[in-house]
């Protein structure tokens, strides 16, 4: 079997109920167990899972007067020190206050109290909570210490697995702490070669992720979905680095995927949101903020959605809700971005960068990259963008995102454009489909007066990609060379695709005043307001 069933009652009764999750979306989703397993088996199966996610909270829980977590405790017997009772309770109930004050964000104090704990009495769910302690406080080494213990005892604990790939550690490394033959404590062993194969992948899958190589990381999660069809996990792992690098249209279609498997999942749907935002679907956005809402409302997932939403009519509004996603999880890097990009639109660009750097402190990926550096651009610090542009290189050699990012900090004064035209085509030649490197080339030779090349430049994605930022881009360089019937009918396309297209619906007002021979940059006649400038002298006479 893929996956051994017992070890997700294990980690249920150890209540690590986040890996026993990830591990029966596993073990219902697996082509082996789907092809050869009998009904009755199959249910068991399922029930297992249900259990699983009723404890991690993502279904409503039916009513029960025991939680599993509480029977688990008074029946561990597991500890080194089972044959004293007094120091199991010492250690117990040091372990209960430090998990206590860990859910209220006490985080020093929560470490204080498990400090107290001697290290050979500690079980595998203190094991677990000391690591994220001391991540959480920044001690990462006691960390990467504390979740390779974890793994020692359990190799199916998932959320060591990917933390211990975004501390750094190879996959050569993580795979070396799996137990392989039994031993006289009862931990869970790869004696299964199907498990042990998987998961191998599923590690090498994570630490690729971790180190950027977002394209090994997709091709390996891809080669796992092939043998978990429709597993949730791996969907919205794929989903998220799908956002990450662009490529919205595979991401949008993994989320949706997800939602028709498990329409109670929240992880990650803030991602879907900014998704849906970006292509102006409006209606599925606000659709997918009230469930959320239903689902449940204290996460920090719900938040940044809502700050989604938000964001067209009310930006201010928006950032107190990015904000309060922060303050749910410290740790929640779409709130970090989202809040750094709102801050730019506000012209807030000192305090986007803080809050780009606190994403990069978390988990340094593309997007806090893309931030920074035109955080950087917006208040002139020419040469701190470079630098993060420079740091984005280093860590993705291969993304022609990365290129980019240093072709636009050159491209930002006169005396650059030259080295920034040599990025910009180094990328469209890196990942010929990657419409923004041609877009931000094509605006190049249009500054410099090039409007043919970017005209012929533009027109070969055409074959390709329906594009609406592609459309508005060709709609732009015909106006500017005065060929304005192309350029209508290229304004026509961009809102064929998308109707709320802001820059295509004014780009087309503007348009339609240059063909009817009005001059689009002369200011409005303003009767309303010199009226009303009027009523205000008339006031402040009978006020003198």
């Amino acid at each position: 079997m893929d996956v051994p069933k017992e070890q997700i009652t294990a980690l249920l009764d150890n209540a690590l109920f986040s890996s026993a999750q990830l591990l029966g979306s596993f073990l219902v989703s697996s082509s082996t167990v789907n092809a050869e397993t009998s009904p009755h088996l199959k249910a068991e199966n399922l029930h297992t899972y249900k259990q699983a996610l009723e404890y991690y909270k993502i279904i409503p829980k039916q009513n029960s007067t025991t939680s599993r977590s509480s029977l688990s405790t008074s029946n561990r017997s597991s500890s080194p020190n089972s044959f004293n009772i007094s120091a199991i309770n010492e250690n117990e109930v040091k372990f209960k206050i430090a998990s206590c004050h860990f859910a209220l964000s006490e985080t020093k104090v929560a470490l204080a109290e498990m400090e107290g704990i001697p290290s050979k009495a500690r079980h595998l769910q203190m094991s677990l909570l000391m690591a994220k302690l001391y991540r959480n406080t920044k001690h990462n080494r006691g960390a990467v210490t504390c979740y390779r213990e974890c793994l020692r005892q359990s190799p199916y604990v998932i959320e060591a697995i990917i933390s211990l790939a975004e501390l750094g550690a190879s996959a050569k490394d993580i795979i070396s702490l799996f137990p392989q033959t039994p031993n006289r404590s009862g931990r869970a062993q790869l004696d299964h070669c199907d498990s042990s194969r998987w998961l191998q992948r599923y590690v090498e899958a994570q630490c690729c992720i971790a180190s950027n190589d977002y394209k090994g990381g997709l091709e390996l999660f891809a080669e796992l979905l092939q043998r978990f069809p429709n597993n949730t996990h791996i969907l919205l792992e794929m989903a998220k680095i799908e956002a990450i690098i662009g490529k919205n249209d595979e991401a949008v279609m993994n989320f949706e995927k997800v939602l028709s498997v498990d329409p109670y999942v929240v992880t990650y749907m803030d991602e879907y949101a900014m998704l849906l935002k970006m292509k102006s679907d409006y209606s599925k956005l606000n659709k997918l903020v009230h469930d959320l809402l239903s689902i449940d409302p204290t996460r920090p997932e719900v938040f940044v959605a809502l700050s989604v939403l938000c964001e067209r009519k009310d930006e201010r509004g928006a950032l107190s809700y990015a904000e309060k996603s922060i303050k749910i999880d410290e740790r929640h890097i779409p709130g970090y971005i989202m809040k750094g990009n709102l801050l730019l639109s506000l012209k807030r660009p000192e305090a986007a960068v803080m809050a780009f750097k606190g994403a990069q402190a978390l988990r340094a990926d593309l997007r806090s990259y893309q931030g920074l550096v035109h955080s950087y651009l917006a208040f002139s610090k020419v040469k701190e963008a470079l630098h993060a542009a420079r740091e984005a290189m280093k860590a993705m050699p291969q993304s022609a995102k990365a290129l980019k990012l240093v072709g636009d900090v050159h491209a930002s004064n006169s005396g650059g454009r030259e080295k920034a035209k040599k990025f910009y085509e180094s990328a469209v030649r890196l990942e010929p489909g990657y419409l923004g490197a041609a877009l931000a080339l094509a605006e190049l030779h249009v500054i410099e007066g090039r409007n043919g090349d970017a005209v012929s430049l533009l027109e070969r994605y055409l074959k390709d990609w329906a594009d609406d930022s592609l459309h508005v881009k060709l709609a732009q360089v015909f106006a500017a060379t005065n060929m304005l019937q192309d350029s209508l009918s290229h304004y026509q396309s961009a809102l064929r695709i998308n109707p709320q297209n802001e820059a295509a619906n004014k780009g087309l007002e503007r348009l339609e005043k240059q063909m009817k021979g009005v001059d689009p940059d002369a200011p409005e006649e303003e009767e309303e307001n010199e009226v009303e400038d009027a009523d205000a002298d008339q006031e402040e006479t009978e006020l003198l």
